[in-house]
């Protein structure tokens, strides 16, 4: 089975290192003009991995779709839609295609798989790559759990199989609404987690960690998921990944924009937290920690004030 993966940043890097590492037939792809691609195209690593010597590298998008039986994308969400136009005018629509990214479309909150089907891709064909795990710790050899989600049960185990090593157990998802929603909003509460550094309220965040995700599963539950979804490997379980770990780029974006210092790496929470008001409206669903990021974010609150409105609200039963 060959494998080419779309995108050679921090996580598109690491997919590729860890396929190849696997023994996989590896192909990555990259902008000719994008700085990451030149990087690796000159050196063969970057900062997070070294690329193995048998990794092919091109800027040749045809090539990548036609080199592969499965195609991995890992790029921003805000540009999925427009890179799967590409891919499937080169007939990427008849390959296995596997989402390695957490967010949704920042204007429509629209799930990646359904931006994707909306293409016109067959969503039997597609599944996605959530959980937790850093690349600066996978890469020394430290293990953790991930999922395989899709429409497809065969194809979900299949592909489970074929990637699981001593470094990476995944488990099957059995729920694409819940783990898609729940992988891009841990995102949202990263951001939350980082403005509770910054203000020096570190012990919130264990109420962070409860009530974000209950939030969460309000959400999923209304979309026509399972909300045990965001107690699991998705969303819950990237948690410390996502709210604590140092490396983190949700969480500095947080704690740096209390500070007032510019962040000037990807932090997908910061469309997610619009794109989930947007479905915040259109299933009339309360999100109260991420309508506090998103007035952060958006209309230029004060970060920690608007957090500690939170404890304004009226007393409800915990697991209303």
């Amino acid at each position: 089975m060959k494998f080419s993966v779309l995108g050679c940043g921090r996580w598109g890097s690491f997919i590729t290192w860890y396929l190849s590492s696997q023994g996989l037939q590896t192909l990555e792809w990259g902008r000719e003009n994008s700085q990451s691609f030149k990087v690796l195209k000159e050196t063969g690593k970057n900062e997070y991995v070294k690329l193995n010597s048998e990794v092919l590298l091109t800027s040749d998008l045809k090539q990548a779709v036609d080199f592969a039986d499965v195609i991995i994308i890992s790029i921003k969400s805000q540009g999925l839609r427009g890179l799967a136009e590409k891919v499937k005018a080169l007939g990427g629509d008849k390959k296995t295609i596997v989402l390695c990214m957490k967010g949704l479309e920042e204007d429509t909150g629209k799930r990646l798989t359904e931006i994707m089907i909306e293409t016109g891709y067959d969503k039997q064909k597609l599944c996605v790559w959530v959980g937790p795990g850093h690349i600066q710790e996978f890469t020394q050899g430290k293990p953790n759990c991930m999922v395989i989600d899709g429409y497809d049960e065969s194809l979900v185990k299949s592909l489970a199989k074929t990637l699981k090593s001593n470094l990476i157990r995944f488990y099957y998802g059995e729920d694409i609404v819940g783990s898609e929603i729940g992988a891009a909003a841990k995102n949202v509460m990263g951001i939350a987690a980082g403005v509770l550094d910054g203000g020096g309220f570190k012990s919130l965040k264990g109420a962070l960690m409860a009530r974000g995700a209950r939030e969460v599963s309000r959400l999923i539950k209304a979309m026509g998921g399972n909300e045990l979804s965001a107690y699991g490997l998705c969303h819950l379980g990237d948690y410390e990944t996502t709210l604590f770990s140092e490396f983190s780029n949700n969480r500095r974006f947080g704690e740096e924009l209390y500070r007032g210092i510019k962040f000037d790496k990807l932090a997908e929470g910061v469309y997610t937290a619009k794109a989930m008001m947007v479905l915040a409206q259109k299933y009339k669903v309360e999100l109260p920690i991420t309508q506090a990021v998103y007035n952060i974010v958006y209309e230029n609150h004060d970060p920690l004030a608007e957090l500690l409105t939170l404890f304004g609200r009226k007393n409800v039963t915990e697991f209303l």
